[in-house]
Parts: structure tokens; sequence; C-alpha cells
């Protein structure tokens, strides 16, 4: 079993920054790709950024250019670091990770936080 969870979070004003964080810990033997989605109210949840274990991003056309997604596989952390923030970035954003588990060879399986709320209001 494994467990992701979130942090960094908050209420912030159009312009603002904010840098979120996901841990995995657990059964993990090594993490494959790990990404960044949000859902607002009365939407779909939708990709935000993505990174392979090696490093390779790719981002939602409305956050190019603002946010940046990294990891550290040696902490089994991924962060998002989110910039030049507006209002409809406002949502609650969840960390996705696709792991291999220790004892379960040639397999892996998906994971989700519990997420975390960013306002971004005046």
């Amino acid at each position: 079993q494994v467990q992701l969870v979130e942090s960094g979070g908050g209420l912030v004003q159009p312009g603002g920054s904010l840098r979120l964080s996901c841990t995995a810990s657990g059964n993990i033997f090594s993490i494959n790709d790990m990404a960044w989605y949000r859902q607002a109210p009365g939407k779909e949840r939708e990709l935000v950024a993505r990174i392979s274990n090696g490093g390779t991003t790719t981002y939602a056309d409305s956050v190019k250019g603002r946010f940046t997604i990294s990891r550290d596989n040696a902490k089994n952390t991924v962060y998002l670091q989110m910039n030049s923030l507006k209002p409809e970035d406002t949502a609650v954003y969840y960390c996705n990770a696709d792991i291999n588990e220790r004892r379960i060879p040639w397999t892996s399986k998906n994971y989700w936080g519990q997420g975390t709320q960013v306002t971004v209001s005046s």
C-alpha cells in the first residue's frame, strides 16, 4: 500500500505564487510518472502537469510559462511551482503517481493524493 500526501495549498491574491509538494510513502520500490491534476467545482478533473521518471514534462496550455513541475526521486516527492496565479487557477489540486511496489515485480499501480485547496482571490 502507498499513500500520497499533498501540502502547500492556500489562499493567494492574483499574481501571487504557491509551491505544492506531494510525498509518497509506503510499499514503494520505484515511481514512474508523477503528475498534478486539478478539479474546480462543477468541472471535470484535468491534467495540469506531468513529469516522467527521467524528467520529461508536459503542461496544460493554460499553465504553460507560469507553472513548473519537478521531482526529487530520492525523496519520492513531486513539486508544482505556481507563479502568476489567476482566479481561474482556483481548484483542488491532486497529486497522482504510478508506482512500482516492493515485492510485486513487473507491475505498477496508480495512486491519488487527498487533494489540497488552492484559492486565488483578491
